[in-house]
């Protein structure tokens, strides 16, 4: 990880942490990584959520672009996805997204991409940093027609909604639909994208006012939808985190359908019709041990990541695989999109329903999901680069894992982008993996 960007963009309270002035010179340093790298002028397209901070933000970014040169094209309040398509398709040389996902309104953030709608390599942000932090380049000061302009792009939206339609042939006219924006970016494109393919929607949590974005609701707070979609007689539930790059699911009854559950039904129906690419799925680390076993029975290959979906990203890239993500929600259909896109998975798992005239409960029984215990223990950033080495915790994790045997397994791992360590486990018996991941938590949290 490095000093400035996490696995997904640089973040923090803003105006406290991510303050204008650091906006600004992360903008500053951008246009000058591009203009080193062979854009003599380059064109930066920008995109925010919901949140009351992102305005500021963006005027602190493009004011830093726009003093070295560089072209600023603002796209307003978009999904992450909808930035990450609309870089290629407003051909420009990078994007910015600026938001802090499921994160309370409170956070921001600042995601890259390059010219093609991927995240930014490693390299670029590394030097990127190395000029905000180490101010290891002098920055160009130039004047009159040389500085940078901003062009407005309320419209590009329409281009994104266009394009999620456009990835399927069903339609969707006899579901009843909920949807749960979050207060977030999703509530500028969910009820067009939905109700356009004939789908009855009923919203919830679309009135964004700056400050209630995944307050309460989103796809970190699913009990929401769920009592909603069984008391209004719904047919399925989807839900969306704040930048609407992940998506989980309910089904008639209020069951939550998890990342690996859609990831499942989308890699058997591809198989099914012979498009699942190289016979492979791309999963995480974190991924439940009964996606294991349902690609192990219907012959699928699970290739394993690092937790974060850039990670799952770079591995489908590598290897030209279709499908991935994450349990969280983060899923990505890289014939479609360049990066998670909630409203795609979502889309994509309604036209399953209508292609096979199957429920979504129905569906949802090609896996089995193995009892899981998460632990967040919330700490400071030295724990969070020692704690691996601290002999009390290799101690604690061996000794459950030595209880667990073949029957469930642990991981501890530290969050890229929040002050926490997970303590995850598996098993059979939800009583005895839940006390024995807390026995690996108060471990952790007494050092």
């Amino acid at each position: 990880m490095g000093r400035l960007f996490g696995t997904d963009g640089a973040r923090g309270i803003a105006n406290s942490e991510l303050t204008c002035e650091l906006a600004m010179d992360i903008g500053r340093a951008a246009a000058m990584v591009l203009a080193h790298h062979g854009q003599a002028r380059p064109k930066v397209l920008i995109a925010m959520d919901t949140r009351i901070s992102s305005q500021m933000l963006e005027c602190a970014l493009s004011a830093g672009l726009c003093s070295v040169g560089t072209d600023v094209v603002s796209v307003g309040v978009v999904p992450t996805p909808a930035a990450a398509f609309l870089v290629k398709k407003l051909q420009c040389n990078a994007g910015i997204m600026i938001s802090a996902s499921h994160n309370p309104c409170e956070y921001n953030g600042i995601k890259l991409f390059d010219g093609e709608g991927y995240k930014l390599p490693d390299a670029l942000e590394e030097e990127i940093e190395s000029i905000v932090l180490d101010q290891s380049c002098a920055v160009p000061v130039p004047i009159k027609g040389d500085l940078g302009r901003i062009v407005y792009r309320p419209d590009a939206v329409d281009l994104y909604i266009d394009h999620i339609c456009s990835t399927v042939r069903e339609r969707l006219d006899g579901l009843k639909v909920a949807l749960d924006c979050a207060n977030g970016a999703a509530s500028k494109t969910a009820y067009r994208i939905f109700s356009s393919l004939g789908a009855q929607c009923c919203m919830l949590c679309d009135q964004p006012d700056g400050v209630n974005i995944n307050e309460g609701c989103g796809s970190t707070h699913m009990e929401k939808i769920a009592d909603f979609v069984v008391k209004n007689g719904c047919d399925v539930g989807l839900a969306f985190d704040g930048d609407a790059d992940r998506c989980l699911a309910v089904d008639h009854e209020g069951n939550l359908i998890d990342g690996d559950k859609m990831i499942a039904i989308a890699a058997l129906d591809k198989k099914k019709n012979g498009t699942l690419k190289n016979n492979t799925v791309v999963m995480t680390v974190m991924s439940n041990i009964g996606f294991f076993k349902f690609a192990k029975e219907n012959d699928i290959q699970v290739l394993t990541t690092k937790v974060g979906d850039r990670y799952v990203l770079e591995q489908m890239k590598a290897n030209g695989h279709c499908i991935g993500g994450e349990n969280s929600g983060h899923i990505i259909f890289s014939d479609y999109a360049t990066t998670g896109d909630g409203q795609l998975s979502g889309l994509q798992l309604l036209a399953i329903m209508k292609r096979t005239g199957k429920s979504l409960k129905e569906l949802a029984k090609v896996m089995e999901t193995f009892p899981q215990v998460l632990v967040n223990i919330k700490t400071t950033n030295a724990i969070k680069e020692t704690y691996e080495r601290d002999e009390h915790v290799i101690a604690s994790i061996r000794a459950v894992e030595e209880t667990l045997g073949n029957d469930g397994r642990v991981l501890v791992r530290a969050s890229g982008t929040e002050p926490l360590i997970r303590v995850m486990l598996e098993g059979k018996c939800i009583d005895e993996i839940t006390a024995l991941a807390e026995q690996i938590a108060d471990t952790i949290r007494a050092l």
